[in-house]
């Protein structure tokens, strides 16, 4: 593996600093005299007097000024002096006072030495800017930072601090200054619940209940097909099996679909509001509920299973029937299924965008805690939103994307919000008028959707086999190899070559259909025009989403050259590309790819969503969305049509776009609220590569790289595709001895297959991973093979074992350093090695971990480390080189930046993330 040998700071320092370290230890008198005597010198005289104006009494001009500037810079005892300077004060008296620097304040004294030592130099001026003058990045003053909050007799520094104030001398003043309290002081300050270790006795045995409960479902499953295989076998006809395969998939369909709410009711009754012990009995019976509820295969009908913007009127059915109180007219995008649905109080007309988050629930400390959330009529949620327990919203209120709600937080009827926590705005984030949908339109849609579930999807679906069976009479002979036949080589040539077939001809024909299919529904959607929602304009331009965002081709061509061609042939408008070889990550996602433009140079992260879709309650439009030419976009970006940044911009992780204000160019945004930071800094452009002729020498390089991970990637798909077929044939061929029992220890032996299976893959491609702190240039053979890390291992969450002990189980497997009872109810570990995780760590559902960033040609990685009895938040997002001390909590939505550490004990929240 390639090594990067990073270069010290303090000599990016020393270069950068010309000559503002002097401290005046002469008098007044003595610094006239030397000015005096270097400006004799410059205009060829004995003497200069100090009250001699430089171009009417010595008719000096610009040209012999600029040469005393440069002989006084060269003098280490003489201050620094500029041109402006110069005409600002053209006597050598007048130049001598004004730069007379007053006097440090003690806490500006106190700060600089800090920094000194962050930085590793002696002194450090109050005057020097953090990123250009001492050519610091975000890592170096985060730990600035916290070696500030160390030292009690400093005043606690933040990062978004730093950016508004990037000189010791401004942060000072700043500091001093009385400032209006943000949003983050109005929260509430409960003390922090202390960590109840259930012991390893009642983890285990929490476990083994749920494993019981997994295999009783597998089963109960498999007996239902069995005895419905049963009668489908006797059918006579073509005809006759269509009919039998429709009314067996009814049955089986609503009977899975009518058991998570039956759970619901019987083992829960009613939510309240509550705490729940987590491994206890009463936190079982809320598993089972939260699993059934969220596997229901009826979701897959109601859009509750879509990767893009998907609303059914089944949905609210489905809520209602879980006991939420959902009013009419009410459209919902997320995915992101509540739990504790009597908790959740949704009024008339609400909208509320995908990748949403409203619980109904948190964990914290070992303990679920369910609260109420309570969103009244005419409201409008933004995409990529938290709002967590204990919170409303009034009539007609609107809550900006990427935002949150904290516990506590209320929005008043009809105002707008935004940011993470949530705070008071002017923009207006609803940008589409309602049109007429009535209740009749609903219906016909929400029964269309039924219809062809129960009349087309599931007959092919049961009945395709046995129909096939019967029309070709030759397979059946073909499958049938006698009892026991996989032991015998035949079965095995069978699977290999039935297997490559399936695997690689659906790819052909999916990628074919991707490309083409939506092309030509897309000529009935046009863009601006305002169409009703549940009508045929909704339904193909759901089924353009749904088709063009396939994240398998996404994750096969990310983070290499090829998923520029993919994305274009998909319908993104990325005219004049110019190719890096990671213009693109893993995941990317947009409503409509033919409203999608991504200017040349620019290059993005895994997580974002193109926006060019707009909703109310009742009707939707499409927009062009574009992002400027050379941005760099980070992790986990929603980017809305309406975005308000052009070219050469920096957006980091997490980011809330603005939708307000001017245009922004040439600068970086940062945080929920976004606010103005340095687009790019000195050290990141050490990644630089010398010439065009070396860039295209290594993009080859890593193209040729990347088609070796390509081909990896597919060859571990089909390797996986067999293992299942095998599991597969083997259950049929053992049916007729063993029955459902077959069956049901085929699905339970695919879940272990699964799991050994990708650990093995992603336990053979984690030492690519750079485990000690790095930075590269991402032409580097080390950057390569961490992008062949994220390909190879993109499966390996098993997000089936959220919850449980087993999901401790899969991640010490891949390698986490992994103290005792970890509570994981949805994180994703992108590393796993350079991780420490503590004891009684309690982790929510969609928090990401992870220990590197790419910022345009630069790679970095550092470890995490996360202490024991430690809580992250729903949503929340640690980046590297961080570090969270015992009991800390990391609130919902918040992004840890990189550098930060988290005191023991201490409660931080935020976009970034600060103390509370």
């Amino acid at each position: 593996m390639g090594e990067y040998v990073e270069t010290p700071l303090g000599s990016v320092v020393e270069s950068s600093i010309t000559g503002i370290r002097h401290e005046a230890t002469s008098s007044t008198a003595a610094a006239e005299r030397n000015l005096t005597d270097v400006l004799a010198g410059i205009v060829g005289v004995e003497r200069v007097s100090a009250d001699s104006n430089f171009f009417e009494d010595l008719g000096a001009d610009s040209m012999v000024m600029a040469q005393f500037c440069a002989r006084v810079r060269k003098r280490p005892e003489l201050p620094d002096i500029s041109m402006k300077d110069v005409y600002e004060h053209p006597t050598i008296r007048e130049l001598v006072k004004a730069l007379a620097a007053p006097a440090p304040a003690p806490v500006e004294e106190e700060l600089a030495e800090v920094l000194a030592g962050v930085v590793g130099v002696e002194r450090v001026s109050a005057e020097s800017n953090f990123f250009e003058d001492l050519g610091a990045d975000s890592m170096v003053m985060a730990r600035f930072c916290a070696k500030v909050r160390k030292r009690e007799d400093l005043p606690a520094v933040s990062m978004q601090d730093i950016y508004a104030h990037p000189t010791i001398r401004s942060l000072a003043v700043a500091l001093a200054a009385p400032s209006a309290p943000s949003p983050l002081e109005s929260l509430p300050t409960a003390e922090l619940a202390e960590v109840r270790p259930v012991g390893t006795f009642g983890y285990v045995m929490c476990g083994v209940a749920q494993f019981l409960v997994l295999v009783g479902y597998a089963y109960l499953a498999a007996y239902i097909l069995e005895r419905g295989y049963a009668w489908l076998s006797t059918a006579s006809s073509l005809l006759d099996i269509y009919l039998r395969s429709a009314l067996l998939g009814a049955i089986g369909f609503l009977g899975l679909s009518i058991l998570p709410i039956v759970a619901k009711w019987v083992l829960i009754g009613r939510w309240k509001p509550q705490r729940i012990r987590v491994w206890s009995p009463a936190y079982l019976r809320f598993w089972i509920v939260k699993t059934l509820t969220r596997a229901n295969p009826f979701l897959l009908v109601a859009g509750g299973r879509s990767r893009t913007s998907a609303s059914s009127p089944l949905y609210v059915l489905y809520l209602r029937a879980l006991g939420a109180n959902v009013g009419r007219g009410v459209t919902i995008l997320s995915r992101n299924l509540p739990v504790c649905t009597d908790l959740l109080t949704i009024g008339d007309g609400t909208v509320i965008r995908k990748d949403s988050f409203f619980n109904c629930y948190r964990a914290e400390a070992g303990v679920i805690h369910t609260g109420s959330v309570t969103l009244g009529k005419d409201v409008f949620v933004g995409e990529s939103t938290v709002i967590d327990i204990g919170t409303s919203m009034g009539d007609g209120a609107q809550l900006g994307h990427t935002s949150s709600l904290h516990t506590g937080q209320a929005v008043p009827g009809g105002e707008r919000w935004h940011g993470s926590p949530a705070q008071r705005t002017e923009v207006d984030y609803r940008t589409v008028d309602p049109v007429g949908c009535t209740s009749l339109r609903r219906g016909v849609y929400a029964g269309l959707q039924l219809l062809g579930v129960l009349f087309v999807g599931l007959p092919l679906l049961v009945g395709g086999v046995a129909m096939l069976l019967l029309e070709f009479p030759n397979l059946a002979t073909l499958l049938d190899s006698g009892p026991l036949a996989f032991t015998s080589t035949v079965f095995y040539v069978d699977a290999l070559i039935g297997s490559a077939v399936l695997f690689f001809g659906s790819l052909f024909v999916g990628l074919l259909v991707v490309v083409t299919v939506p092309r030509l529904l897309n000529l009935v959607v046009r863009p601006g025009k305002v169409y009703p929602l549940y009508g045929l304009h909704y339904w193909v331009h759901h089924t353009i989403s749904r088709l063009t965002n396939v994240r398998l081709f996404t994750v096969l061509y990310g983070d290499s050259s090829y998923i520029v061609n993919y994305l274009s042939r998909v319908g993104h408008d990325l005219s004049e590309v110019e190719q890096t070889g990671s213009n693109f990550g893993l995941d990317v996602r947009h409503e409509s790819p033919y409203l999608s433009t991504v200017g040349s140079g620019t290059m993005v992260a895994d997580g974002l969503s193109i926006m060019n879709a707009d909703f109310s309650s009742s009707s939707f439009r499409v927009s062009p969305a574009s992002i400027g030419a050379h941005n760099f976009l980070g992790n986990k970006i929603a980017y809305p049509a309406q975005g308000r940044t052009g070219d050469n911009c920096l957006l980091a992780t997490k980011v809330m776009v603005p939708l307000d204000g001017r245009i922004r160019e040439g600068v970086g945004l940062l945080g929920s609220p976004s606010f103005e930071i340095p687009r790019t800094v000195r050290r990141d452009t050490g990644f630089d590569l010398a010439s065009r002729a070396e860039l295209h020498r290594r993009l080859a390089a890593k193209n040729r790289h990347n088609i070796v991970t390509i081909g990896l990637f597919l060859l571990a798909g089909w390797v996986y595709f067999l293992g299942v077929v095998l599991i597969g044939m083997a259950g049929v061929d053992l049916f007729d001895g063993f029955g459902a029992a077959a069956i049901a220890a085929g699905s339970l032996l695919i879940i272990v297959w699964t799991v050994l299976y990708f650990v093995l893959v992603a336990r053979v491609v984690t030492p690519l991973v750079a485990l000690r702190p790095q930075g590269c240039s991402i032409y580097d053979i080390a950057f390569w093979r961490h992008e062949r890390f994220w390909k190879m291992s993109v499966l390996a969450h098993f997000q089936i074992f959220n919850g449980t002990p087993f999901k401790s189980m899969t991640w010490r497997l891949l390698g986490l350093r992994l103290g005792k009872r970890l509570f994981d109810d949805g994180c994703d570990f992108v590393e796993k090695t350079p991780v420490t995780v503590g004891d009684d760590v309690t982790l929510n559902i969609g928090t990401v971990i992870q220990c590197h960033s790419q910022e345009d040609g630069a790679f970095k990685s550092d470890r995490i480390t996360i202490g024991s009895g430690c809580t992250l938040g729903v949503g929340a997002f640690v980046h590297y080189g961080t570090t969270m001390g015992d009991g800390a909590v990391l609130e919902p939505d918040s992004f840890l930046m990189k550098g930060e550490e988290v005191p023991p004990h201490e409660r931080w929240g935020g976009n970034p993330a600060r103390k509370i």
